[in-house]
């Protein structure tokens, strides 16, 4: 997060309230019609949605997952309903949303992005709580206080090793492991990951933390790669033999591949929400309502398929029982200033 996002850590943390309605009530009449259909709960809340939604006839996403696609698609074929979509990256989904909303137009229905930049949207008070009949079928961390976003997929930071390079009996138990001489030149870690060890670094006290990691880079070195899926990569070539963050997914697909690498979860393994919010001025409400339920529905297969970690309890991943500890994207929020510089100065400038 650059800049951009800095600023909204300035900002109350502001909780909007919006009435639920009872299985027996009516969508609301006038002006906000439309959007009160969102958190209908009626028992054909889903009729309701596919007639009015296809009136509508189209849905406009922006998101970061590149895969998404296969989610839009199949939506489209369920229900014939366009799906316009824009892709970029976290910053770019949340400034362009903003910036949209300040002139006054209002062309997205549903964004995908990272907790953090969703919560930012909430600060903004840009998005809408919507109720869904399947969001019981998720993890109960995947719904914020706010209930302005929910969680779709967990983004997992695991480790990954070369299996042809290290041998199991070698592989650390734990972070203080690292220290050991026998890892000198063999460690890499995503250039950018600040959220990730700002987190660490708050789980393990900030003085422990930051002395451990810098101990670890003075000793041992650490290779900077730009990007989970290029350090996947790099492992599974040999370049780097262990790399401390990259997806948990990352691995897997490599290996389904059959690159010669493996996961490696040290504790404590942190994780974050990739999320979806519905925009409160979506200018197709129905078709977005219809999409929030397809999402945490059909949705959470299709990603499981595709080997994400999904919110979903119903259906099992490949992380199976690792315990995970999920970064407060509001925390994420306040202290990415503080992060950044963290880890420039742990990590990064130690390195050199």
């Amino acid at each position: 997060m650059k800049k951009f996002l800095i600023r909204f850590s300035t900002l109350m943390l502001l909780a909007g309230s919006h009435p639920a309605l009872s299985l027996a009530a009516e969508p609301a009449k006038g002006p906000a019609a439309d959007h009160a259909i969102a958190m209908y709960q009626g028992a054909d809340r889903h009729e309701r949605l596919v007639a009015a939604a296809q009136k509508e006839g189209e849905l406009s996403v922006y998101h970061v997952y590149p895969n998404l696609t296969v989610v839009m698609a199949a939506f489209t074929k369920k229900y014939g309903i366009k799906v316009k979509a824009w892709r970029s990256g976290s910053e770019s989904v949340l400034q362009r949303i903003v910036a949209e909303a300040r002139g006054s137009r209002f062309d997205v229905d549903i964004v995908q992005n990272n907790a953090p930049e969703n919560e930012a949207l909430h600060r903004e008070k840009l998005v809408q709580e919507v109720w869904s009949p399947y969001l019981t079928d998720l993890i109960p961390q995947a719904s914020p206080v706010h209930k302005e976003w929910v969680g779709v997929t967990i983004d997992v930071w695991a480790a990954a090793y070369n299996t042809n390079k290290i041998k199991k009996e070698e592989l650390p138990k734990s972070y203080h492991d690292l220290l050991d001489p026998k890892w000198k030149n063999r460690l890499g870690i995503e250039a950018d990951d600040s959220g990730w060890f700002g987190s660490l670094v708050d789980a393990m006290g900030e003085q422990a933390g930051r002395k451990l990691f810098a101990d670890i880079v003075s000793a041992n070195g650490m290779s900077f790669r730009k990007g989970h899926s290029l350090l996947t990569t790099l492992v599974a070539s040999g370049e780097v033999p262990l790399a401390l963050t990259v997806y948990s997914w990352n691995p897997v697909q490599l290996k389904r591949k059959g690159a010669p690498v493996e996961s490696l979860f040290l504790p404590p393994v942190l994780a974050q929400f990739s999320t979806m919010a519905m925009l409160k001025k979506a200018p197709h409400p129905n078709a977005a309502a219809l999409f929030y339920d397809f999402m945490l529905s059909d949705g959470q297969q299709l990603l499981a398929n595709l080997d994400y970690v999904v919110a979903s309890k119903l259906i099992p991943t490949h992380v199976g029982t690792v315990a995970l500890k999920f970064v407060d994207p509001g925390r994420a929020l306040d202290m990415q200033e503080k992060w950044t510089k963290m880890y420039q100065e742990v990590l990064v400038k130690n390195a050199r």
